[in-house]
């Protein structure tokens, strides 16, 4: 692996921690997204839907070829239910379905993050890989 790919790897890495731990955080959740806000649900699902776009599209150089736009979601996702299990264990009580719809954002957001790191990325790296 290139020093390149080594040090995108690693903020990739770095960002998620950060992002994990502020998914956590109940104070986080009530600076960010306060309930008193009619619309709170939906702010934090369009911050969750960018935050999981941009680890995608940070992570997306790691696997150059075609199956990243694949492998993302279904790694974000995985990633997605993760938070939820951290949010339980930190004393949030939503439903499976709000949970479920959570883990959907996160593969949409990694899906989005996958496809736009590939619409983004210089021709000469789209030509080259498979």
């Amino acid at each position: 692996m290139s020093a390149g790919l080594r040090r995108r790897f690693a903020i990739t890495a770095l960002l998620a921690v950060v992002l994990f731990v502020a998914a956590v955080s109940n104070e986080v959740y009530e600076v960010t997204s306060p309930a008193w806000l009619s619309w709170h649900v939906l702010l934090r699902k369009a911050y969750s839907i960018v935050a999981f776009g941009t680890l995608a599209a940070l992570a997306a150089p790691l696997w150059p070829d075609r199956r990243a736009v694949w492998r993302l979601p279904v790694l974000l996702a995985v990633y997605s239910a993760a938070i939820e299990l951290g949010q339980w264990l930190h004393g949030g009580r939503e439903g499976l379905g709000y949970n479920a719809f959570d883990v959907g954002c996160g593969a949409a957001g990694g899906l989005l993050g996958a496809y736009a790191a590939r619409w983004f990325r210089p021709k000469t790296q789209r030509r080259t890989s498979p």
